[in-house]
């Protein structure tokens, strides 16, 4: 499976998913905690990277409200005209983020929430190395996932086929740490999205800088 067929296979659950995945994480406390963490260590008008954009909210809308300036990212054309109706005060582009050129220390801080989950082990590690590169130093980097120890797992996510990639909490922070971030926050939590298909799913929270 190439990176290029990952991106086909995100994009078509995403595409499908639409709306109905912003509906169904409306109400994370967590991600709104992560988000309030951010905006306390944001300069007025910083410079923001949001990975896997979705349809803009809550992240980029939360970031554009406050003055930033984000540009948003998303592999899901559906996702990306959802954005740009949703949140016209951000910029957002259709792109694998793997292949988005980055210059170092470009941006203020980068989210990465949910993310991650369809890319295998060394593509995540390396994301997390390009994207940590990509933040200025003193900067800051967000990344949310499900901490799990599982790698190439075929599962149904609110309906959707989908393959699951991701680390245990423990070896996600090294990760970041091996990437060059220092790790100053976590919050682990058990959430369930609002959907009748969802289960709980742990949630894990990674709030750090680029020294």
């Amino acid at each position: 499976m190439t990176g290029e067929d990952d991106a086909r296979r995100a994009a078509a659950v995403f595409d499908a998913l639409g709306s109905a995945y912003e509906k169904a994480f409306a109400h994370s406390a967590p991600h709104r905690r992560s988000l309030e963490w951010l905006l306390g260590r944001l300069a007025p008008g910083s410079r923001v990277l949001d990975v896997g954009s979705g349809t803009g909210r809550p992240t980029a809308a939360t970031l554009a409200a406050a003055g930033h300036d984000v540009l948003g990212v998303d592999v899901s054309p559906v996702m990306v005209d959802l954005a740009a109706r949703q949140v016209p005060e951000a910029a957002f582009r259709c792109a694998d983020v793997r292949e988005l050129p980055l210059e170092d220390g470009s941006f203020d801080a980068v989210c990465v929430y949910f993310s991650l989950l369809q890319l295998d082990r060394a593509e995540q590690a390396a994301l997390i190395g390009r994207l940590t590169r990509a933040v200025r130093h003193g900067g800051s980097l967000v990344l949310a996932t499900v901490p799990l120890d599982v790698e190439g797992v075929d599962a149904v996510f609110m309906g959707q086929p989908v393959r699951v990639t991701s680390f245990a909490g423990p070896d996600l922070v090294e990760e970041v740490t091996r990437a060059g971030l220092t790790v100053l926050a976590e919050e682990n939590a058990l959430f369930t999205p609002d959907h009748p298909e969802a289960v709980p799913e742990p949630h894990v929270f990674l709030h750090c800088e680029r020294p």
